[in-house]
């Protein structure tokens, strides 16, 4: 039992070692100099000075990029809790004609990769002339078919349909049974839909690009793709034409910047998302 115990310990721990020294040694490369260096050259003096020079790209565009992120995410994560548990609260416990044909497409279209609705929307949103509007993206985050089927599963398995008989049998109606008795039992939930939403939004590539294609408007995980770009590392030929020119400190501090924002709203959620981890495993 010792031999085998100690085996598995050996293990875990080289797993770890394999999985963690790359991403430690990313998470050191931002506080280096363009240079390198051993351990001795991370200091936070270098990593102010890298941070500065990715503020100086291009007139502080980057700030802007985190900005329109933090709207797109955020809007479309609110449009999306809100639209998604009421579309589950009318699945999972209002009985109406298709029901069962809505609750279907809703699994059809969460199979769907987001990458086929790109184009059908762009030619939507270049017919009325929304191409380039931060607004219209925030209210296309909010399609969220995951949240509904996830609030659907919720509201089947944790909200008794004895409580919602006995609150129309009080004189309630659909809405107030929504907003006082369904939705105030619902923080994980709400939780998880909001996190998986903005997760969703922020780390969104494919339809800001397209959507979104001056620089002003971009998001960051579009912007960071022009910084990688824009790198000598990546085209040696640019380094001429650069005033400010970003090496892997500068981009590997910037990378981190962008990931702060996903860790942030998962530290803050983290109490409901561990509780509902179990959400609709069981029933009753």
């Amino acid at each position: 039992m010792r031999i085998g115990r100690t085996g598995r310990v050996v293990t875990l721990l080289l797993f770890a070692v394999a999985f963690g020294y790359p991403l430690i040694a990313f998470l050191t490369v931002g506080f280096r100099h363009d240079d390198g260096g051993g351990l001795g050259a991370l200091s936070l003096g270098n990593a102010r000075a890298n941070w500065d020079d990715v503020l100086a790209f291009n007139n502080g565009v980057f700030l802007r990029w985190l900005a329109n992120s933090v709207v797109v995410a955020g809007g479309g994560s609110l449009v999306a809790v809100l639209c998604a548990l009421p579309a589950g609260y009318a699945i999972a416990r209002l009985r109406f004609t298709g029901r069962r044909l809505v609750r279907f497409l809703t699994l059809l279209v969460m199979v769907v990769p987001n990458t086929v609705l790109v184009i059908p929307l762009y030619l939507e949103a270049s017919a009325v002339g929304a191409v380039n509007n931060i607004w219209v993206v925030t209210l296309l985050m909010g399609f969220h078919p995951f949240g509904v089927y996830l609030s659907y599963i919720h509201f089947t398995t944790t909200l008794p349909m004895q409580m919602i008989e006995g609150a129309r049998l009080d004189g309630l109606r659909e809405a107030d049974i929504l907003l006082r008795i369904a939705l105030p039992l619902s923080k994980q939930a709400v939780a998880l839909v909001a996190f998986f939403s903005f997760v969703a939004n922020w780390t969104n590539f494919f339809l800001p690009l397209v959507l979104l294609p001056l620089s002003d408007t971009n998001t960051v995980s579009v912007g960071l793709q022009q910084l990688v770009s824009s790198s000598p590392l990546y085209d040696p030929t640019n380094a001429s034409g650069l005033d400010v020119r970003l090496y892997a400190p500068q981009l590997a501090l910037a990378t981190l910047v962008t990931a702060l924002p996903v860790l942030t709203v998962f530290v803050l959620a983290q109490r409901y998302l561990i509780r509902g981890q179990m959400l609709g495993a069981l029933k009753g």
